[in-house]
């Protein structure tokens, strides 16, 4: 698994910078007639559609694998049925142009999430029976929510801030598992919480957030060479601890539905990592807090 780590890390990230690039690329880009009106009839394109079709790709895996964490766990689940309400989330999350109201907003999101529900009650009670439809109501709006919702403020960030901005959270998140990672590996010897999560040791998450708070340094004083409006160098120090914090919070919940199910892992597609839930746990959990940061603190 160490060997599958050292080889994929680096794929990956080298995968999400090659995203970045593709989205600074298309921002701005002119858009064909024919899709302007699936942008409002915008004449170039929004930034945030690299972002948008990893985000949604990534989804789609990982609905899949919620899906067989419900099953494992006795509740019936459907992955087309999880896999359309994650979409609908992070659609809803996106398709309101910021010219809006705020109340259409709100509005949108709400009436996605009664259509989610409506749709999961339906399907689920298609066999004319009621054993289980409100377990599976919930798994759905759970799929619309922590796979939907909140990946949608990866989206956000995007929409109001540059491409290496939310580059910036993300690696700054991630860093933190590999601190934990390695430094537990190391020196862990005091685990953090052994009827969840037996690998996670108190060595390992300090030193975790201590790579994230340096990596929230660096990269916040790079990113205050090319653009303005960002806050000071020494609160990424604040930002690296705080998404670092939130990162492993993410990752005990994601570890909580797979205990609750018996799993290990939430699949094997990823050797070395688990499944496409396993990497992302941390920065699901981030991103609304890193939303509100950012909107708090840059000017």
């Amino acid at each position: 698994m160490h060997r599958h780590r050292i080889i994929l890390g680096p794929v990956l990230i080298g995968a999400l910078i090659a995203v970045c690039l593709l989205d600074q690329w298309m921002e701005g880009a002119a858009l064909p007639a024919f899709l302007r009106p699936l942008f409002w009839d915008r004449e170039t394109a929004p930034p945030g559609i690299g972002i948008f079709v990893l985000c949604a790709s990534v989804s789609i895996l990982a609905s899949r694998e919620l899906a067989a964490i419900l099953k494992a766990n006795g509740v019936e689940a459907s992955k087309r049925v999880t896999t359309t309400a994650a979409i609908a989330g992070l659609l809803v999350s996106c398709i309101v142009p910021a010219k809006f109201p705020a109340t259409v907003g709100a509005a949108a999101v709400s009436s996605a999430a009664v259509g989610v529900l409506v749709m999961s009650l339906v399907f689920h009670s298609r066999r004319k029976t009621v054993e289980g439809v409100v377990a599976s109501a919930g798994g759905t709006l759970l799929s619309f929510v922590y796979l939907g919702l909140m990946a949608g403020f990866i989206l956000a960030i995007r929409r109001e801030h540059s491409i290496w901005v939310l580059a910036w959270v993300l690696l700054v998140t991630k860093s933190c598992d590999i601190g934990a990672y390695f430094v537990g590996r190391k020196w862990g010897r005091h685990k953090l919480i052994l009827w969840l999560s037996p690998g996670k040791t108190w060595e390992g998450l300090a030193g975790g957030v201590a790579v994230s708070a340096l990596l929230g340094v660096a990269g916040l004083w790079l990113l205050r060479m090319v653009e303005s409006g960002l806050p000071p160098v020494w609160t990424g120090a604040v930002a690296g601890m705080l998404f670092g914090l939130t990162g492993q919070l993410g990752d005990l919940i994601e570890s909580l539905f797979k205990r609750d199910a018996g799993l290990k892992d939430a699949s094997s597609v990823l050797p070395g990592f688990g499944g496409v839930l396993d990497v992302l746990d941390s920065p699901l959990m981030v991103a609304p807090v890193a939303f509100w940061w950012l909107r708090a603190l840059c000017e």
